[in-house]
């Protein structure tokens, strides 16, 4: 028995709009509607062959993590673009990089990695391979 991939993950977020706006407008994901077999509709981010699904703290899906809580995410995006350019890029959309480049080991090895917090505090590492 062993797992073999990650299909998505779930942030509990207190603004899924502003969510939207930064994983989108900074980060380059996509936006996603979709309606799960419940019929309700849910917003998710994608990007690749994965996806953020994001639940609205304090109305969160079921079933959801025990103690689901915003601002406790630490996520790692792996990029082709140098990371100079994500400097500029992020400095252009006023986010404020708390760690500028640094090596970092990932799952399949050494990586480059710069630091910035999502709206709700999450941790976000943009990294590059090598």
């Amino acid at each position: 028995m062993q797992v073999t991939a990650l299909d998505h993950l779930v942030l509990t977020v207190h603004d899924i709009e502003a969510t939207v706006a930064f994983y989108c407008g900074v980060l380059g994901m996509e936006r996603e509607l979709f309606r799960p077999a419940d019929g309700t509709e849910r917003v998710a981010l994608k990007f690749g062959m994965q996806k953020i699904n994001l639940h609205l703290a304090g109305a969160e899906f079921e079933p959801k993590a025990r103690a689901p809580a915003s601002g406790s995410g630490d996520l790692c995006f792996l990029t082709e673009t140098p990371l100079a350019e994500w400097m500029s890029h992020f400095r252009a959309h006023g986010v404020p990089v708390e760690i500028p480049p640094v090596a970092r080991t990932g799952a399949t090895g050494p990586l480059m990695s710069i630091y910035v917090r999502d709206p709700d505090g999450n941790l976000i590492e943009v990294s590059v391979r090598g």
